[in-house]
């Protein structure tokens, strides 16, 4: 038997309410996502940093919201790390690199989020708090996207793609997107998605893969193409998700 096997009820019915990627699932994805949290708590630690107390309520909150992007895949997608560190708010990484010149810099920069290959994963509680707020913001999603993406060796906007998708079709989107995007950042246009994504294809997978389930729709209207890539990849429709809902919620108004 699972250690942790029994999520408590109130406060797993708390974290699905939190969400509208997880308000909008049915009875049966619900049931699937609550047994691949169940088995995350279980594989994965989930540590405090800088005086973080991690409770019960946050390793579920992290789960949760990891587990989504994985919901119709396999949680082996997750494999070859262990641990997810939690600060209570930003943290200062530091790092050193040598540049093409050859010098070599020492920086300290302060972060929400970073995923290191096959290393863990790191976050500011105070940022994923923030998720479900309808802004296309979701740093335990956008870091678990780069997890995905270094499935294949350094993030680059290009993870392993399942036997039924074509490489060329993914290159094709997320190419000519990720163009599109940063022109319209260098020219001031105002776009819905978080700049960031313009930093490199890795940053734009992981990106609009945060928007891809928190504003569905702003992906699908800015670029339909990529929107139809990451459905296919990660086995769900998230704008027709929604879509489903709200039908719904207006047949019982009609009723009631």
């Amino acid at each position: 038997m699972l250690r942790r096997a029994c999520v408590d009820p109130q406060l797993w019915n708390a974290a699905i309410a939190r969400y509208p990627f997880t308000r909008s699932l049915t009875a049966a994805e619900t049931a699937r996502l609550r047994d691949l949290v169940v088995l995350f708590l279980d594989e994965k630690a989930i540590h405090g940093a800088g005086g973080m107390a991690v409770r019960d309520e946050v390793r579920l909150a992290i789960a949760v919201q990891a587990c989504i992007l994985v919901l119709n895949l396999d949680l082996d997608y997750y494999r070859g790390w262990v641990e997810v560190i939690v600060y209570p708010d930003e943290f200062v990484a530091e790092y050193e690199y040598i540049d093409e010149a050859g010098v070599a810099h020492h920086v300290q920069q302060a972060m929400t989020g970073e995923s290191w290959e096959r290393g863990p994963v790191v976050i500011s509680w105070a940022d994923v708090q923030e998720a479900g707020s309808g802004q296309a913001y979701n740093v335990v999603i956008h870091e678990f996207a780069h997890k995905l993406d270094m499935l294949n060796g350094e993030p680059n906007g290009y993870p392993p793609l399942p036997a039924d998708m074509r490489r060329a079709d993914w290159a094709a989107a997320f190419t000519g997107a990720y163009e599109d995007f940063c022109r319209k950042i260098d020219a001031g246009v105002e776009i819905q998605i978080d700049e960031y994504a313009a930093e490199s294809p890795a940053e734009f997978f992981a990106v609009l893969s945060e928007a891809f389930f928190e504003a569905p729709f702003v992906v699908r209207d800015a670029y339909p193409d990529v929107y139809t890539q990451l459905a296919r990849f990660f086995k769900q429709d998230t704008a027709a998700r929604l879509e489903r809902q709200d039908r719904d919620t207006e047949a019982l108004k009609a009723i009631s």
